[in-house]
């Protein structure tokens, strides 16, 4: 199977102003006159990655990335003190991503976007429809309260050593309540002692129940206090407010996507985000493509997950342009 492309730098990028203070990093990789494609990190707060880069072929695509707001190079970082979060919501992302697209002069790119991404792509899609060409998805996810619940108690059936440390890092009267919420106000808090406490605990979390197969490295960003911090302040930030979707709206409006070709690649073992939501996805989107992907979980760099992005914009590659 197709393997990742080799390593490329960006021929263009910059800072957008976003308003509400906020410029967003963006680049440009790739054919400046090849077909445009839209890459949406995880998260919220990953910020973009040199990998993503490497999921098209260079010579086919135009690529654009962008860290979203809080993230990456982008100002200010949720990692700042007394930032203010209150302008950085699924709405304000979506604009960003249409601010970009004018910015760029791009009449219509495909779309890959992983894990909190597919969300973020999902919500842009069915808001513009005629603004994507294709949708590539992978170790996707909605962002319900049913799956943000899961993800911060219900998978801890599998990980009950981890999920014990994770409960543990908040106050006895809080354990039993909504962990995302006190953890939350724990990396609000001005004291770098416990906000930097919070967010290695929370990160541990996240790298836990990611750690399928035997000899899994975490991601060497989470060895970054700044990194950490910012990540799990916005990732708590969207997941208490249910990333400001009501409940199953993405899954009710599927139907929006009508005439937009969509691959979604999940992996058997994703055990953080259930293959089921992706299934159910899959099940409202005529036409749509579902690629399960059985030695991989939600990491997209455990076995086949890579292999199978870049399988499926190899194929997209010769479609309609923007």
């Amino acid at each position: 199977m197709a393997s990742l492309y080799p390593s490329i730098d960006p021929f263009d990028s910059g800072m957008l102003d976003a308003g509400d203070g906020h410029r967003i990093y963006w680049e440009v990789c790739g054919n400046p006159a090849g077909k445009p494609a839209l890459v949406l990190h995880g998260g919220p707060g990953s910020g973009c990655s040199v990998q993503a880069r490497r999921y098209f072929d260079p010579g086919a695509y135009c690529i654009v990335l962008f860290d979203q707001r809080g993230s990456g190079r982008s100002t200010p970082h949720a990692s700042a003190p007394d930032i203010d979060l209150s302008t950085n919501t699924t709405l304000h992302l979506l604009d960003d991503i249409e601010r970009l697209r004018q910015h760029l002069n791009i009449g219509r790119w495909l779309v890959l976007g992983g894990s909190w991404g597919s969300t973020l792509a999902l919500a842009y899609a069915q808001r513009h429809p005629k603004r994507v060409s294709n949708l590539v998805l992978f170790s996707v996810a909605t962002t319900t309260a049913s799956e943000i619940a899961w993800i911060t108690r219900g998978v801890g059936a599998f990980f009950p050593e981890a999920f014990e440390r994770f409960r543990n890092g908040v106050p006895e009267a809080e354990r039993d309540g909504s962990l995302v919420e006190a953890y939350h106000r724990l990396l609000m808090d001005p004291d770098p002692a416990v906000h930097g406490k919070a967010a290695r605990d929370w990160c541990d979390w996240e790298m836990a129940i990611v750690a399928v197969h035997p000899g899994h490295k975490p991601h060497s960003r989470y060895e970054d206090p700044a990194f950490r911090l910012g990540f799990a302040r916005l990732v708590t930030h969207y997941w208490r407010n249910e990333a400001w979707l009501e409940d199953e709206v993405l899954l009710r409006n599927m139907g929006r996507l009508a005439g937009i070709s969509g691959v979604l690649i999940h992996g058997r073992l994703d055990i953080g985000s259930p293959l089921v939501t992706t299934w159910r996805l899959a099940q409202h989107w005529p036409g749509s493509e579902l690629i399960i992907v059985s030695g991989a979980g939600h990491d997209a760099r455990d076995p086949g997950m890579t292999e199978s992005i870049v399988a499926v914009t190899d194929r997209l590659r010769g479609t309609a342009q923007g």
